[in-house]
C-alpha cells in the first residue's frame, strides 16, 4: 500500500525517471544488495537522465534542421577541401561560446547545408539553442512581420538563439526594405549569439547582392568580424555520390 501511494505521488509530482527506476527497483531483488545511498542515486540519475533527453528532444525540435547528421557521418576524403581539423574544432562549439560567427561558402551540391547541419545538431547536443532557416524563407519572415508591424518582435526572438543557421544566404538580391530587417538582426546578435552562413557566393561578392551599398554595409560589418570560414570546393557531393552509385549498380 506504501509503495502504491509512493508511485502514485511520483505521478503527480511528474517524476517519471525516478518513478520508473523505483518501479524497477522493486521488481528486481538484486538492487536489495545495494546501500540507500547507492539506491537512491540511481534513481536520480534516471530522472536527470530523462529530463536531459527530453531538453535535447525539444531542442532538435525546436531548431527545425533540414538534415539530420552528426560528426561522426561526415566524409574527410571526399575531395572537396574540407580541413578535418578545423572541422572538429568548430564541432567543439568553442566558437559559439565566444559569440563568433561562421561563413560556410562552395558551389552548388558541395555539402554546405549537410556541414551546417551537423555542426547545429552538435550545438544542440551541447546544450545550445539552435534555428534553421533557409534564407527566402527568412526574407518572407521579415517581409510579412514588416507589413504587419511586428517586425521588431521578430528579430528579438530571431536575436535569443543561441545559434541562427542561414542557409542559401544571399540567394535572392535583397532589397532596401529587407537590408534594414537584416541590419537590426545582425546588430542584435552581433558579439551576442552566433550565426552560421551556407552560400555559394564568395564573400567578396556579398555586397553586390544588396540593392543598397550604405544597408549592405551596416548588414555585412556585423558578419565577417570574427567570423570563421570553411571554403568548399570541388564536384557536386550530390553528383559523386549519384555517379558512385551508378558504378555500384
Amino acid at each position: 500500500m506504501l509503495n502504491h501511494q509512493t508511485m502514485e505521488r511520483l505521478s503527480q509530482m511528474k517524476l517519471t525517471g525516478i518513478r520508473e527506476g523505483f518501479k524497477e527497483q522493486l521488481d528486481n531483488p538484486a538492487f536489495s544488495d545495494l546501500a540507500f545511498e547507492e539506491r537512491f542515486g540511481l534513481l536520480v540519475d534516471r530522472e536527470y537522465l530523462l529530463r536531459d533527453n527530453r531538453r535535447l528532444t525539444k531542442r532538435f525540435q525546436e531548431a527545425h534542421l533540414k538534415v539530420k547528421a552528426s560528426v561522426e557521418d561526415v566524409d574527410f576524403h571526399a575531395p572537396r577541401g574540407l580541413d578535418k581539423r578545423l572541422f572538429l574544432e568548430l564541432a567543439t562549439c568553442g566558437w559559439i561560446g565566444r559569440r563568433h560567427n561562421l561563413v560556410i561558402t562552395g558551389p552548388t551540391g558541395g555539402g554546405k547545408t549537410y556541414l551546417a547541419c551537423v555542426l547545429a545538431q552538435k550545438a544542440c547536443r551541447e546544450g545550445k539553442r539552435c534555428l534553421y532557416f533557409h534564407f527566402p524563407e527568412l526574407l518572407q519572415e521579415l517581409s510579412i512581420s514588416r507589413a504587419e508591424g511586428s517586425q521588431r518582435l521578430l528579430v528579438r526572438k530571431l536575436a535569443t538563439r543561441d545559434l541562427l543557421v542561414i542557409d542559401d544566404w544571399l540567394r535572392e538580391p535583397v532589397s532596401a526594405e529587407i537590408a534594414r530587417g537584416l541590419a537590426d538582426l545582425m546588430d542584435d546578435r552581433f558579439r551576442n549569439k552566433s550565426t552560421l552562413f551556407a552560400t555559394q557566393f564568395p564573400v567578396a561578392e556579398w555586397h553586390g547582392r544588396f540593392q543598397d551599398p550604405t544597408l549592405a554595409d551596416a548588414v555585412l560589418d556585423r558578419i565577417v568580424h570574427d567570423s570563421y570560414r570553411i571554403e568548399l570546393s570541388g564536384d557536386s557531393m550530390r553528383k559523386r555520390t549519384s555517379d558512385l552509385t551508378k558504378s555500384a549498380t
